[in-house]
């Protein structure tokens, strides 16, 4: 890698991700290795969850454990599906999507990200 402590980077600038060469911050691929950048995430959006999504699935699809699947809680989804015949998954998703949907945006977000 030729990416060095002493390099300063201009604004408008990056290291490559695979070889470390100093490319433009917009480039897609690295003209010395060939390797496609990743694009840099939009106004910050990357990965967050919507409360307002995540309240409607548990209001409506909650029984079967959608809102857990969206918020990357598999294993919790897996058990609303296994357990969606007892009813007991619908009343705890109904619970769920209250508190998603009157939750601060700010808790939702450090708390499901």
């Amino acid at each position: 890698m030729s990416e060095s402590n002493n390099v300063t980077l201009a604004s408008d600038e990056k290291f490559c991700r695979d070889c470390g060469e100093v490319i433009k911050f917009r480039a897609e691929i690295c003209p010395k290795c060939g390797i496609r950048q990743l694009s840099p995430p939009e106004s910050g959006q990357l990965g967050r969850k919507s409360r307002i999504t995540a309240g409607i699935f548990a209001l409506l699809l909650g029984g079967i454990g959608v809102h857990k699947f969206y918020l990357g809680r598999i294993g919790a989804g897996v058990l609303y599906v296994l357990f969606c015949w007892t009813m007991i998954p619908y009343l705890i998703a109904l619970v769920e999507g209250i508190i998603y949907l009157t939750m601060d945006d700010a808790a939702f977000a450090a708390k499901y990200g």
